[in-house]
């Protein structure tokens, strides 16, 4: 598994996710917003919601639970038309 991410402070301690979750971690180069596509797409769904330049502190907890819960709610194309809920439940479910 891996995880690219930006080059923030949170993630400093990026070798425990190697060491303890088995995850290869590689850094996106500054600016290069298409290396973190995944990313990139979950805020265009968000944006959808809230318009870029739209100040966060003025959303509250509830509107924003409800903007995730609809995006996790929607079917897509690359999980075969389910959602990312429902793709997270069967997997979970396989733990069991």
């Amino acid at each position: 598994m891996t995880a690219t991410t930006d080059r923030g402070k949170e993630f400093a301690c990026y070798n425990a996710l190697e060491d303890v979750h088995n995850i290869k971690v590689y850094f996106a180069d500054p600016y290069s917003s298409w290396q973190r596509g995944s990313n990139e797409n979950g805020n265009g769904l968000l944006r959808e919601f809230i318009p870029k330049g739209h100040d966060f502190a003025e959303v509250s907890d509830e509107e924003l639970a409800e903007a995730i819960r609809l995006i996790n709610h929607r079917p897509r194309k690359c999980l075969s038309w389910k959602s990312a809920h429902e793709s997270f439940m069967d997997e979970l479910s396989h733990l069991a």
